[in-house]
């Protein structure tokens, strides 16, 4: 039987893990900040940090993400009005 400990002790740093090799640039950002904020939020919240790192990470990503594509239309945008017109 697997006791409770050796399980988030193992649990942990395999979602770190996952965490790290599967996000880069913006995407590791919005994550690593959502899964900071989702850790200790699910921690204070009844000892589910793992649990909340790993929606933290979700969310971040989105908004992240969401972000993104605001600045890229605001981009288009300014470049569509300053274009010359013939």
């Amino acid at each position: 039987m697997i006791h409770r400990t050796t399980l988030k002790w193992f649990a942990a740093p395999l979602a770190g893990l996952m965490l790290v090799i599967g996000s880069n640039g913006v995407e590791a950002k919005g994550c690593l900040k959502g899964a900071a904020v989702g850790g200790i939020a699910g921690h204070v919240a009844g000892h589910h940090a793992i649990l909340g790192a790993a929606a933290g990470c979700v969310v971040g990503h989105h908004i992240a993400k969401k972000k993104q594509r605001e600045e890229r239309r605001r981009a288009r945008r300014t470049a569509t009005q300053q274009a010359p017109s013939s």
